[in-house]
């Protein structure tokens, strides 16, 4: 078996890689949506990721001569999960639940937050070193970095946590 490693095959070799870049891109947004509820967009992104898929790896499976089909399906397909999560990531769709632990400033926390139009719920605990406060804010993701500077300016000391939540009904959520 003789390899190709002529100027077609490069070509070649880099539309596989643009397909499989948007594919996977296409894949790890479409998995969040997923996860988020958002059917009509999972549905959609699903349908052009499959069809851009079929096109790529039909393209890869009919030039097996040229290895350089097949690194540039796996180099597309790493760049691509790279690529959608950087684009999420910019996207910020969703709502972060953060919980505060504050040993001694819990108050002046929730006090800086509700200031600033954010919904808190506060609950005493008892953490290693004695009393703690915890704190509950529910935030639209593109507010985090917002929150995170809040929480800090009134309680550097605070352990803060953050995970995704789906709403399903009522409550306040600040936009």
């Amino acid at each position: 078996m003789q390899f190709d490693f002529s100027g077609q095959a490069f070509l070649i070799m880099l539309g596989i890689f643009a397909l499989r870049v948007c594919d996977m891109t296409l894949d790890t947004i479409r998995v969040l949506f997923v996860v988020r509820g958002r059917k009509k967009l999972a549905w959609m992104l699903g349908f052009m990721q499959s069809l851009i898929f079929v096109i790529a790896i039909s393209t890869v499976l009919s030039n097996l001569k040229n290895p350089l089909s097949v690194i540039g399906y796996a180099a597309g397909f790493a760049t691509g999960n790279v690529v959608g999560m950087f684009i999420e990531e910019r996207l910020a769709i969703g709502h972060i639940h953060l919980t505060i632990v504050s040993p001694s400033r819990g108050a002046a926390v929730a006090e800086i937050l509700r200031k600033n139009g954010y919904a808190v719920t506060e609950v005493s605990g008892r953490g290693m070193t004695g009393t703690v406060t915890l704190l509950h804010v529910d935030v639209v993701r593109r507010k985090v970095d917002e929150v995170e500077t809040l929480i800090l300016e009134a309680d550097r000391e605070a352990f803060v946590t953050a995970e995704d939540v789906r709403p399903i009904r009522r409550g306040f959520w600040r936009a």
